[in-house]
């Protein structure tokens, strides 16, 4: 008898490595399941060699990290993939040209997380994010089309979250909550009622330090969007009281 097939999802990850380690583990861990074979089935590349994406972005290195990731978009394809996801926030630069290459959904992170502080209710959005991601102004984009305002670090604290980011979380260390903490307060003066974690190396000091709802955790909510298109109920992920339905 020949079994139903169940969505396979596709993480494209290595971008970096820490993160699509621990973007698995959101997926198993808020996954409503009592039993494995509840869990849905993951596919995951992480290739760590991919070029940086925001040095590509800001002209630093000619190297593009696009043939990497369309090269590991089509593999997971070819896997079987149903969904593809691409756990990083700055490589949504090159979402539309990875698009155009499968024949599967590839939702967008910055798309989903700008949809998430819509239905929560926010107003003003502080954007914590790579300075490649900053540049593009993906976020920005997106959340004007929504009818939200936007604030983006200065040069100072641009460079206090470049040192978590690369100084910091990719390196293996500690994040230096301070500086962490002197940006977000930087961003509230200026009128944000929510801060987006917009690298998904930020997303990582939660497992450090407990964030209350004034963080859209970009991870997260692609995660979250991930287990709806799996056909499965993601539980835990958000504060009970946040209202965010799958679009």
């Amino acid at each position: 008898m020949q079994q139903s097939k169940k969505p396979l999802l596709g993480i494209l990850g290595g971008l970096g490595p820490m993160t699509s380690a621990y973007f698995y583990e959101l997926i198993t861990a808020h996954t409503d399941a009592r039993r494995d074979q509840d869990h849905i089935d993951i596919v995951l590349s992480s290739r760590a060699s991919t070029p940086d994406r925001t040095d590509y972005i800001l002209g630093k290195n000619k190297a593009s990290p696009l043939p990497y990731m369309m090269e590991d978009a089509l593999r997971l394809e070819a896997y079987g993939a149903d969904v593809i996801v691409i756990p990083c926030n700055t490589a949504h630069y090159f979402i539309d040209e990875v698009r155009r290459s499968v024949h599967v959904p590839v939702p967008s992170i910055i798309e989903e997380t700008a949809e998430y502080i819509k239905q929560c209710g926010y107003q003003k959005a502080g954007i914590m994010a790579t300075a490649g991601t900053v540049a593009s102004g993906s976020y920005q984009q997106k959340l004007e089309q929504l009818g939200l305002a936007w604030e983006i670090p200065d040069e100072m604290e641009q460079g206090y979250l470049h040192d978590l980011i690369y100084g910091d979380i990719k390196s293996g260390g500690c994040p230096d909550m301070d500086r962490f903490c002197a940006v977000v307060e930087a961003l509230s003066k200026k009128g944000c009622d929510v801060m987006i974690l917009g690298c998904t190396e930020l997303s990582l000091i939660q497992g450090i330090e407990t964030l209350d709802m004034s963080f859209a955790d970009s991870l997260k909510i692609l995660a979250h969007k991930a287990i709806a298109m799996c056909g499965a109920k993601s539980v835990g992920l958000f504060p009970e009281k946040a209202s965010y339905e799958i679009t």
